[in-house]
């Protein structure tokens, strides 16, 4: 299935998911781009949740916006309504389970000068709900923890399982072509700050441009995403490394490598195997 895909495609993507509700949307935008992997669209779509709870998340820190959730919440429960309290909230306030239940906590937990409680304590919670106090809370809690692919504690580890599984698999492909590199904590070793998943210790060729270093990245690259790594990571390689190679495992918007102008660095979404070895032609 397709994983480069045309500006006007992500755009329609993007307009589909806006419109969707947040839970449940992978299977329907399914219907609506067969042509796209299910993994690129749910990249996509947590990616945009992402963006989407940054501004949502002032709407939250707004003390009367908490406390009109708060207090449907605690008629709720104080009604013996069923399970999924929160969930349904969510639904209808078009936030992401767990961010939701973030606020409910904070709220729960804030003394009688309206004082917030620590992140620590909030964030700790988050991540064991077996702490939070009032078992209700907890409960409705870890519902909205377990419904959420794209925001909290659980859905940020699993992406970072996942970054961390496609390292691996960057690893194994380079040895399998018997290509000769370093990663990344050998490279720390020998005393560099800002590092590349992959230092090539030979450079290899890729249709026709050098390439001296590989950065896995196990999401969707679309500009805003691409843009923030050239500025934290990418160009700071190429200024000590020179051309290199980002893989978007779960694709890409054509036409990325544009925006690099004069500076060299290919984008595609697999380990290139039409590599030639410098070595070969010298």
């Amino acid at each position: 299935m397709a994983r480069v895909i045309s500006k006007t495609t992500y755009s329609s993507l993007l307009n589909s998911v806006y419109k969707l509700p947040y839970r449940n949307r992978v299977q329907t935008l399914q219907k609506l781009f067969p042509q796209l992997s299910v993994d690129t669209l749910k990249c996509v779509v947590a990616q945009e949740c992402q963006r989407r709870m940054k501004g949502s998340h002032g709407r939250l820190t707004t003390s009367e916006a908490v406390e009109v959730l708060y207090k449907r919440y605690t008629n709720s429960i104080s009604m013996s309504e069923e399970p999924g309290i929160l969930l349904r909230l969510s639904d209808e306030n078009g936030l992401t389970p767990a961010l939701l239940a973030r606020s409910i906590i904070e709220r729960h937990y804030q003394k009688s000068d309206k004082t917030k409680p620590a992140k620590l304590l909030v964030s700790t919670l988050m991540k064991n709900t077996a702490l939070i106090d009032d078992r209700d809370l907890a409960f409705e809690t870890y519902l909205c923890l377990l419904e959420d692919d794209e925001y909290g504690p659980i859905a940020e580890a699993a992406k970072q399982s996942i970054g961390y599984e496609y390292e691996i698999r960057l690893r194994m492909e380079l040895e399998k072509c018997r290509v000769s590199f370093l990663h990344e904590e050998h490279l720390r070793v020998k005393g560099y700050d800002k590092t590349p998943d992959i230092k090539l210790e030979i450079p290899v060729a890729v249709d026709g441009q050098v390439i001296n270093w590989i950065e896995s990245k196990a999401l969707f690259g679309d500009e805003e995403v691409h843009r923030g790594y050239l500025k934290d990571q990418l160009y700071s390689y190429w200024n000590r490394f020179g051309p290199g190679l980002v893989i978007y495992w779960f694709g890409y918007v054509e036409d990325l490598e544009k925006i690099h102008q004069n500076r060299i660095i290919l984008i595609r979404d697999a380990l290139p195997m039409n590599m030639i070895f410098m070595e070969q032609n010298s």
